[in-house]
């Protein structure tokens, strides 16, 4: 993320939602969550998104019972498989 010092940054944060996806900040960098990879998303309220926990790079909505590695956004293309319900 240009001019942004995310080293500093105590705990990962989502910082936007977007029609197709949201924006999660984290120490590594900022990225994108998209819908379309992760469906269950789809249709949860702004407390379901806003509420999830950060495990050292594993990140977990227990509202939603979603889990995503920091692996997973960072390299997309080594996960293939999309998720679904």
């Amino acid at each position: 993320m240009t001019g942004e010092n995310t080293s500093l940054l105590e705990t990962s944060q989502i910082t936007n939602i977007e029609r197709d996806g949201f924006w999660l900040l984290t120490r590594e960098g900022e990225y994108f969550v998209s819908f379309a990879d992760y469906p269950d998303f789809v249709g949860a309220t702004l407390k379901q998104v806003f509420n999830f926990q950060d495990n050292d790079g594993d990140f977990y909505w227990p509202d939603l019972d979603i889990d995503i590695e920091l692996e997973a956004l960072q390299h997309p293309e080594r996960f293939p498989l999309k998720f679904k319900r």
